[in-house]
């Protein structure tokens, strides 16, 4: 390495010459690594249960390396719209440069799954000797690279998002509507509902049903805006920037809505969609149970036919903003007989929004409330269901046996907005960091003056951008009308990690101050901590994504 050239971090164009040759070499090595474990779990072609957990370590290696070259296409991709576009400038150089130097490094040295658990090639029975661009570019996070784009994100203090997104104007439109919401409605209060534990008030549920966050994807037929879901990436993305419990409310219409969407009757979209879009009903999925977790297919609550109607007797766990809601996407087991996912149905059951002093009023329906580090402002539930009456007509798609199905059809959108909460909880983690580090004055300076500080701060804007990236595209996809599960899988579990990581960077920024309840940044790291948890805990996430590379 010794001959190789200086990196040419102010020359955006070899910069990305250098990218798209990486990317191809990359490219192969993810085609062998897909090989090498094809070899271990599918000896007879189809990959086999018993192998896959058996490999377990080499699986996820392969979901971790293909998310990482993923991730560097994107951010290169990223990069040539800049460039085309004549807008990349040195902050979004700077960040390509030391995003690509550092995921090349650790896709040689190991990249980590979590604080102790690396992903390594050797899982694979493979080894990686970097061509002569990719040993280039692996030089390009360097301290006084990372110290440089510290100086920048200082001279471009108060932005929301730091560096070129590379959207349409469109959505940048949409991002300055919802930025300066969050920051005039959410952010000043959103402490005080966590500290309190509180519901967020209906009054911001109004508002955002105003600006039609509840109906944002739903087709205009319906009453929606019929937007893209890049749109709904952007909205969900700056909600949670300023509290996570706000980001998160429109996903509770977007699973329903994209539930009746897909597998609904004619009937059954026009009655329930246009409530859902202007917010007049509020929705909640009841898919978990106590002893099943990421195990849908063997969920034991169960569906009888009386009559019409159905009478659902059961229980239900984790059950985010049970309380308010008017109808559940309810998740049952019609099929007696059956012992996996071919005998589940999906409901859509109606009830009683509840009050303090009589949360859950349906007959039926009984609850008691989680109590949690995080993610409070709509609080979780345990529900129990005892004779619970379904009318009907709300099987959804007028047909038993269908349930897990019509589910797995909107695990795509599901993680899409996963992934943008995610990115959006890293950004509020930076933002207050970078607050703190400027502030606080130590030693006679700023702490942000300080090389390792100001490195947790570069490491945060460039994760951050690669993040979004990654996530931008799998909305992409999906409104292009591509199967997309793959790009949102990777997407939000790359996103769980770096808002993880951002958080907890951040809370070290603070010292001891971060440790106490009062410095916003002690809620911001718990909010981060159920993104590698919800929609598909991160073990699980890099296990569907293994068995999905092998299809």
């Amino acid at each position: 390495m010794k001959d190789m050239p200086a990196m040419p971090a102010d020359t955006p164009a070899a910069l990305l010459e250098l990218a798209a040759k990486t990317v191809t070499e990359l490219q192969a090595l993810q085609s062998r690594a897909t090989e090498a474990l094809r070899a271990l779990v599918a000896p007879a072609g189809k990959p086999q249960a018993d192998l896959l957990e058996e490999h377990q370590h080499a699986a996820h290696a392969l979901s971790w390396l293909t998310t990482y070259v993923e991730s560097i296409r994107q951010l290169a991709a990223w990069a040539s719209r800049l460039s085309e576009a004549g807008t990349l400038g040195r902050a979004e150089a700077l960040i390509l440069q030391i995003g690509l130097g550092e995921y090349l490094t650790q896709i040689a040295g190991g990249i980590p799954m979590s604080q102790t658990e690396f992903a390594r090639l050797s899982d694979l029975g493979l080894d990686w000797t970097p061509g002569d661009e990719a040993r280039a570019l692996m030089r390009g996070n360097t301290p006084a690279a990372r110290a440089e784009l510290v100086r920048l994100m200082q001279d471009n203090h108060g932005r929301a998002t730091f560096g070129a997104s590379g959207l349409d104007e469109d959505l940048e439109m949409i991002r300055d509507q919802f930025r300066r919401y969050a920051e005039d409605r959410v952010i000043p209060n959103a402490h005080e509902w966590h500290l309190k534990d509180e519901l967020i008030p209906m009054e911001i549920i109004e508002e955002l049903a105003e600006l039609g966050v509840f109906g944002l994807t739903i087709p205009e037929e319906y009453g929606g805006l019929g937007l893209s879901k890049a749109s709904m990436v952007v909205v969900t993305e700056e909600l949670s920037r300023g509290y996570i419990g706000v980001g998160s409310l429109g996903t509770r219409s977007e699973i329903a809505a994209e539930l009746i969407l897909c597998g609904g009757t004619d009937a059954q979209k026009a009655k329930w969609l246009p409530a859902l879009a202007s917010g007049e009903i509020l929705s909640t999925a009841v898919f978990t149970e106590p002893n099943t977790g990421s195990d849908l297919g063997s969920l034991r609550t169960r569906a009888v036919k009386d009559g019409d109607d159905w009478v659902v007797t059961g229980n239900k766990t984790w059950i985010t903003h049970a309380q308010r809601t008017h109808v559940m996407t309810l998740l049952a087991r019609t099929d007696p007989n059956s012992t996996d996912w071919r005998g589940l149905s999906m409901f859509l059951a109606e009830k009683t929004p509840g009050a303090d002093d009589d949360p859950f009023p349906t007959p039926g329906m009984t609850g008691g409330e989680i109590e949690v580090l995080g993610y409070r402002g709509m609080k979780e539930y345990e529900l129990g269901f005892d004779g619970f009456r379904v009318k009907g007509e709300n099987i959804l798609g007028g047909e038993p046996g269908r349930g897990f199905k019509q589910l797995m059809e909107t695990f795509e959108s599901a993680r899409i907005q996963t992934a943008a909460r995610a990115v959006g909880v890293a950004q509020c983690a930076a933002e207050i960091g970078m607050r703190y580090a400027i502030d606080r004055k130590q030693f006679g300076k700023s702490l942000i003056e300080f090389p390792r500080v100001a490195d947790k701060l570069a490491m945060m804007a460039v994760e951050i951008m690669i993040a979004r990236q990654l996530t931008y595209f799998s909305a992409w996809e999906k409104d292009h009308g591509r199967r997309c599960d793959l790009e949102a899988g990777m997407a939000k579990l790359l996103g769980a990690r770096v808002a993880w990581a951002s958080a907890d960077n951040a809370l070290q920024i603070h010292g001891g101050n971060g440790f106490a309840l009062e410095y916003t940044i002690s809620r911001v790291l718990c909010d981060a901590r159920i993104l590698n948890i919800f929609e598909g805990a991160a073990e699980i996430q890099a296990q569907v994504i293994a068995r999905r590379l092998l299809d």
